[in-house]
């Protein structure tokens, strides 16, 4: 509160409701009384010294107030400079009507003058507001800003001046009783307090940086009252007893007061930022026309010949300043242009900047912007990078179209958002691929952070109205395994020599953002190649296992067109009699200077390039081509099964190619058993779509390895499944009576149960077989019946006495 006044009310606007407090009740009494008195003595002679009591509470009362308000305590600091500076200013100007009153009183100066020492006070305290207004932070100005601003307060003196003279001081001789020293510094402190009012006013319009701008305007009409105040003071000549200066200076304190309240109560507030409008220098054409008009007026009582010249020189001014207006006017038109056609550039510019650093589709920052980021921050420290990848994605994309495809990358782009870790970087690198950077030295702590982010993405993601669950891939790499890195290398040279400039050029030559991101991606492949939903973090080991899975693709896309592939068959028999019924074609690959490749080295590394679609593709023509070419030789056999990948099964048209295959060779769809995994087809799409084509064509379904998938079982609901094949894994220990042996006997119940031909794989023991054979198992498969062989083999198999039958 101020002067013990009531605490400010809640705000309305943004700026507390106004109510007076004591202090301005204060204030406006003592203007009331100044006035009152005033008008008494227009009517009748009054002592002097009472006109003056009420200059010096005024005063006190406008100062508090300056003060009080500088005090506030949300006041900005410029803005509590400022009103410290008014504060300041008034006490000057009160200590300047003090000696007034003293000169007046005491008959030291005639009656209405101003000494020149009370002059000099005057105006100090004037130049002192003027000075603290200038200082207004957020008002700065450029050269040519501060030019104009001189060039209009010079043209205000200028007006202000010769008004004053010609209709206020025109009787001076009679006002002035020949003191021309005091005449000249009653229009100076005029001059002064018209120049203040119009720098309040041309701040107010042109920027207030922290200042409430009303208050700026009560304080223009404050300088305003006191000018003008000042300024009629020679029209008081017939009353000698009175002095304009005690009327005055209350009227404009109590105007000082209302603007300091004002300012105390928007205190905290944001002020409203002014309007940038480009405005018209209208100052300098209003006062050429208005002195102007008062030089006509004052022409014409001089004869017609001076007041043609004054009317010649007027309107040759006039047509002057039009002229100027006019250029003025096309200079704004052509300054308007020309900053809209800046801005369209710069917001162009901008727009391409982003373009260049981020991701349109998910508006996550690009390669380029990932590369930059990763370098600075490894400039700083640590660093761990993972390189996430959206596994099946274009199973999503053919099955539920593209826009269905580009909302799950935005979603997922969105959860990935949320979940970075602080100061962290989420990028994408094109295609379903994702980055993820962040500060850390902690491999748990990085792990931590890749295990939450799994679980977080097999939460349903809504894309285009579609809830779906995805599984990523992720490769991790930190900045910090260089150090392994480095060390393995140099255990690796003999001589200490090569060990030491070894390590010089390593620390040289630290790991880099690419670097990193080559790791990632190198692990990254790895979690692929493991299964769906993995993370594996880089070790130096996977670079030599990259390099080899690159070397082995290469080799493979070679060994496609040379026929260095092959097809063994491995028989598949029924358990009671041990008879081939049908066989299992596998791929085998003889390369001329590596030998016998296994499958499980290059299945994978056809996998990740793509190159298991024509493997695929080949495997089935192949054996198609074969079993009808023992359709006649080998009666005996029912069916020839064949593997399909998850990604051949996946592509567009797969079942009809299968079709093809089989008119092409003349084959029944019955000969023919597709295998696929669990993996293939447990989240349904196109895969599980072609399966039912398969199905509708006659072609018999296998499911593999039945039982490791974490859906085998709701899988028989939907996956049009002819044939279970058990896996290995629950024969090996069959004959142990354990865990094994019930889990296989509660296959073969649900097999039965749904009609469906159930194949033990892996039976490698007679044993074994009569443990299958005693549980309700008809068919099997394994190294015990016979190992994968070439074609030319079987027939040769199959005549032979079988010495496995079970009994």
């Amino acid at each position: 509160m101020i002067g013990g006044g009531v605490p400010m009310p809640t705000c309305v606007s943004g700026v507390a409701a106004w109510r007076p407090t004591r202090l301005l009740l204060a204030a406006g009494a003592v203007l009331v009384l100044a006035e009152a008195w005033f008008v008494v003595g227009l009517t009748r002679p009054t002592p002097q010294l009472v006109s003056w009591l009420a200059m010096p509470p005024a005063v006190g009362f406008a100062v508090l107030a300056c003060w009080t308000t500088s005090a506030a305590p949300d006041l900005a600091p410029g803005a509590r400079r400022f009103w410290r500076h008014i504060g300041i200013g008034m006490a000057v100007i009160g200590l300047g009507g003090v000696s007034n009153a003293f000169d007046t009183i005491l008959g030291y100066v005639a009656p209405q003058h101003v000494s020149t020492l009370t002059s000099a006070i005057y105006m100090a305290g004037l130049l002192f507001i003027l000075w603290g207004l200038l200082r207004i932070p957020g008002a700065h100005r450029s050269r040519g800003e501060w030019l104009r601003f001189g060039l209009d307060t010079a043209t205000v003196l200028v007006t202000v001046i010769t008004f004053a003279w010609h209709f206020v001081f025109q009787h001076w001789e009679r006002w002035s009783g020949g003191n021309t020293t005091g005449t000249w510094a009653v229009l100076s402190i005029v001059a002064t307090g018209a120049v203040c009012v119009f720098a309040f006013v041309k701040v107010a319009f042109t920027g207030t940086g922290p200042l409430d701008r009303p208050s700026l305007y009560l304080l223009a009409l404050a300088g305003g009252a006191g000018a003008t105040g000042g300024a009629l003071t020679p029209l008081l000549t017939d009353r000698p007893y009175l002095n304009g200066t005690p009327v005055v200076l209350p009227l404009t304190c109590f105007i000082l007061c209302l603007a300091a309240d004002r300012q105390r109560r928007a205190a905290g507030v944001e002020p409203a930022a002014a309007v940038r409008r480009e405005r018209r220098p209208f100052v300098p054409y209003l006062a050429v026309f208005a002195t102007g008009m008062l030089l006509l007026a004052d022409a014409a009582d001089q004869g017609d010949d001076v007041f043609g010249v004054a009317c010649g020189t007027v309107v040759l001014v006039l047509l002057v300043a039009a002229r100027q207006a006019a250029a003025l006017r096309d200079n704004a038109v052509l300054v308007d242009t020309l900053d809209s056609r800046l801005r369209e550039l710069e917001e162009y510019q901008q727009t391409l900047a982003w373009q260049a650093t981020h991701d349109a589709l998910t508006g996550l920052a690009n390669r380029r912007l990932l590369m930059q980021y990763t370098g600075e921050t490894l400039r700083t420290g640590p660093v761990a990078v993972a390189l996430i990848d959206v596994d099946d994605f274009k199973g999503i994309n053919d099955d539920l179209g593209h826009a269905v495809g580009d909302a799950l990358l935005s979603a997922v782009a969105a959860r990935l958002s949320q979940l970075r870790p602080d100061g962290g970087l989420v990028a994408r690198l094109g295609g379903d691929e994702y980055a993820l950077v962040f500060r850390t030295d902690d491999e748990a702590r990085a792990r931590q952070v890749l295990a939450e982010l799994t679980t977080e993405l097999r939460r349903p993601l809504d894309a285009a109205g579609h809830a779906l669950v995805v599984e990523a891939s992720i490769g991790l790499a930190l900045s910090g395994q260089e150090r392994q890195e480095r060390q393995e290398r140099h255990e690796r040279h003999e001589r200490q020599e090569r060990q030491e400039r070894h390590e010089q050029q390593e620390q040289q030559d630290p790991v880099t953002a690419e670097e990193l991101l080559r790791r990632a991606d190198v692990a990254m492949y790895e979690a692929k190649a493991q299964g769906k939903g993995r993370r594996v973090t880089y070790e130096p080991a996977l670079d030599q296992h990259s390099a080899e899975q690159a070397r082995t693709a290469a080799d493979l896309r070679v060994a496609l067109d040379t026929g260095q592939l092959r097809l063994h068959y491995q028989p598949i028999v029924r358990l009671s009699d041990a008879q081939t019924v049908a066989v299992e074609a596998l791929v085998r690959w003889h390369h001329p200077e590596r030998g016998m490749i296994r499958p499980d080295l290059f299945i994978p590394a056809a996998e990740r390039t793509g190159l298991i679609v024509p493997v695929g593709q080949w495997v089935l023509t192949e054996a198609c081509r074969q079993a009808a070419r023992w359709r006649d030789e080998l009666g005996a056999l029912e069916y020839v099964s064949v593997n399909v990948s998850p990604r051949q099964l996946r592509e567009a048209g797969f079942a009809a190619q299968v079709q093809a295959t089989l008119l092409r060779f003349g084959l029944h769809p019955r000969h023919l058993t597709v295998e696929v995994t669990e993996t293939a087809v447990f989240d349904g799409g196109s895969g599980l779509e072609e399966l039912h084509q398969l199905k509708r064509l006659g072609v018999n379904v296998a499911l593999d390895d039945f039982g490791t998938g974490h859906s085998s079982l709701g899988l028989l609901r939907t996956c049009p499944v002819d044939l279970l094949k058990v896996d290995k894994s629950f024969i090996d220990n069959i004959t142990d009576q354990g865990e094994r042996s019930v889990i296989a006997e509660a296959l073969i119940g649900i097999s039965d149960g749904l009609r469906l031909r159930a194949v033990a794989e892996g039976v490698e023991t007679q044993a074994q077989a009569d443990v299958l054979l005693r549980l309700g198992y008809r068919y099997a498969q394994g190294y015990h019946f016979g190992r994968p062989m070439p074609a030319e083999d079987l027939p040769a198999h199959l005549n032979a006495a079988h010495p496995a039958a079970v009994g």
